[in-house]
């Protein structure tokens, strides 16, 4: 393993690159894109064939919705589950971030490799940062850096055999593809509408799939009270409706309205002007630092939706992930049920794997016809369908809500199960099954935090965990793995994976964790 920073030794011949967004550029970038397919297919044949992975984490979203993530950019570091992909022993890596990531918490994913020497696996693998920690998106870094551009090219040994992975994909991963001549597993930009809150409404209609009532492609705040209004007069009996950014993420772009002593008469006008008057003060907005100005001038910029609230005593919020390979083959890989909190259970706080027992089959299937329809518009890598899900008289009743066309929080756990297990999900009863015929389960979250964690350091981490016996262990097939483990001394924050043979097992080794955590957090020396 090879560290290095974004300052790069010796003169950069200069280089010419086509404007972003530019014919010229889209023009490229297209003929990269259609050279994946090669790629895939030789390894499928034989995935121990060379190539060269680039791992640019960037989170290229809204600053303003990812200043409300404390550390956000230590979630570069969930996609350090890809170097599990070094067990592949042609394989190598360039992995780029914002900041050095600690050796340490390297070594601790290198340690979870199976079969694979960590020497081995180190001599394959090169580290490359900015040493920028600001708000502007990894990738715009990179680019804005001809040095580090150049060495990145430099690592690459075959650029035939070599794709970029992202987060997510925007112009500027698009734009970063280009300069490094390597396709992008990810969706081409120009389709990125269809994961929006507006979009993706579209698409479910397209499926066939249910989903709430609601409108979308709304920009103003007269619109927002005319959809309000609507909702209202369709169902008198509606107690709250949703409010959502279009590129709103992990419910932090949501917000609440109650219809609490409304008296617009007869006039549907009336209602909706009422409404108007209130939306100021009468928004519960999800994120606690958003207030109605900010949102609305968002909202005005982005677009968005207004959709009743899903209500029902007994409810759950599923999400399944697909995968779109190189050729355009859709594919359900996994169900999820979320853990959500914050206002009215709006925000993703973590996920249990599988889904339900009572419902999972279904969201399989209504996972696929999602997955169809933006195959058919071509889209390609992986994206997750969130539904809302009530339970009636009738059986369980599914509403998907959104379509995130990115990596997300339910794809790092997922990842390092099947690294770690090279088990495989069986679609006929939706569990994933390990080598040795076991079904596995997890419980997983990104949003594990205590001022009491702060000070705590990756060796301090590595310790604890193991004098306790909670480290994954390969033979049992349990355990634990954490990820943002950077973020545990500055914040106190932390990623968990625990992994059993059943959810109780899996929800016991979390909670197990959670003790042994706060127990060693409270240890002092003794003079």
């Amino acid at each position: 393993m090879r560290w290095a920073s974004g300052a790069d030794r010796g003169m950069v011949a200069p280089m010419t690159w086509p404007a972003p967004g530019s014919p010229q550029e889209l023009a490229i970038w297209d003929r990269l894109q259609a050279s994946s397919v090669a790629l895939y297919r030789a390894l499928s044949r034989d995935p121990n064939q060379p190539q060269d992975v680039v791992v640019v984490p960037s989170l290229s979203l809204d600053p303003r919705e990812l200043s409300k993530i404390t550390g956000v950019w230590h979630y570069e570091e969930r996609m350090l589950v890809n170097l599990m992909l070094l067990r592949q022993p042609r394989t190598r890596m360039i992995y780029v971030t914002s900041q050095q990531i600690d050796p340490k918490v390297v070594d601790y994913y290198l340690s979870l490799l199976p079969g694979v020497p960590n020497t081995h696996a180190r001599q394959r693998l090169v580290m490359l940062h900015c040493g920028d920690s600001s708000r502007v998106p990894l990738s715009q870094k990179i680019i804005d850096r001809p040095r580090l551009l150049r060495r990145v090219i430099q690592e690459i040994r075959t650029p035939d055999r070599a794709h970029l992975v992202c987060f997510n994909s925007t112009a500027l991963e698009r734009t970063l593809a280009v300069r490094l001549g390597v396709p992008l597993h990810s969706v081409d930009p120009r389709l990125n509408d269809l994961g929006s809150k507006s979009g993706c409404r579209e698409i479910f209609r397209e499926a066939g799939i249910d989903l709430p009532y609601g409108h979308e492609r709304l920009r103003t705040a007269h619109e927002i009270a005319t959809a309000l209004a609507d909702i209202k007069r369709r169902d008198p009996t509606a107690r709250r409706a949703v409010v959502k950014l279009n590129e709103g993420f992990s419910g932090e772009g949501n917000a609440i309205f109650r219809y609490e002593d409304l008296d617009g008469g007869e006039s549907e006008v009336g209602l909706r002007d009422q409404i108007l008057d209130r939306l100021p003060y009468q928004l519960q907005f999800v994120a606690p630092s958003e207030r109605w100005s900010t949102f609305e001038e968002k909202f005005q910029e982005m677009g968005g939706i207004v959709e009743a609230f899903v209500e029902g005593d007994r409810k759950a919020s599923p999400s399944v992930q697909c995968r779109i390979n190189a050729i355009g083959e859709p594919q359900v890989i996994s169900t999820h049920d979320q853990v959500l909190g914050g206002v009215d259970q709006q925000i993703f706080e973590g996920c249990t794997f599988p889904a339900a027992d009572a419902y999972r089959l279904a969201l399989q299937r209504s996972g696929a016809k999602v997955a169809s329809a933006l195959a058919r518009r071509g889209v390609i890598g992986r994206f997750a369908i969130d539904f809302m899900s009530v339970q009636t008289s009738r059986g369980w009743v599914h509403k998907a809500i959104e379509v995130n066309l990115r990596k997300g929080g339910t794809t790092h756990p997922f990842l390092t199960l099947k690294f770690l297990t090279s088990g495989e999900l069986n679609h006929d009863d939706g569990l994933f099954y390990a080598p040795s015929g076991r079904p596995k389960f997890y419980f997983a979250t990104d949003t594990l935090q205590a001022d009491r964690y702060r000070g705590l350091l990756p060796e301090d981490l590595v310790d604890i965990v193991v004098y306790h016996g909670l480290h994954f262990h390969g033979p049992t097939e349990r355990g634990v793995v954490f990820h943002l483990i950077g973020a545990l001394s500055e914040f106190g924050k932390l990623g968990i994976v625990a992994i059993g043979d059943n959810l109780k097992q899996a929800r016991f080794l979390y909670k197990r964790t959670l003790q042994v955590l706060d127990e060693e957090a409270g240890w002092e020396p003794r003079p």
